[in-house]
């Protein structure tokens, strides 16, 4: 018997996530995120299920990322972006 995979075992880290391709977000380790980033990111809608699609990297370090959630654009740091696990859109 062979298990068919799911689509949360292809996914990656939102900062692996290719500029300009849209992926939605699988599961969001909150542990990983200290108490007000991680209230920040629920502010901005960042939660399980949501589409959101990294648009653009920052020229030293890459950092901050600038992602769509939604209609509305932010700016998040990597290591932040590194606890969204997102599953890519086709």
């Amino acid at each position: 018997m062979t298990m068919q995979p799911s689509p949360s075992d292809f996914a990656l880290a939102l900062d692996q996530l290719q500029l300009g391709r849209r992926g939605r977000v699988s599961a969001i380790d909150w542990a990983l995120l200290g108490t007000q980033e991680a209230a920040r990111l629920r502010h901005f809608g960042f939660d399980p299920d949501v589409m959101v699609e990294p648009l653009h990297a920052g020229p030293f370090g890459r950092d901050p990322l600038a992602v769509k959630v939604g209609r509305m654009t932010v700016a998040i740091r990597r290591v932040h972006a590194r606890a969204i696990r997102v599953v890519p859109a086709d």
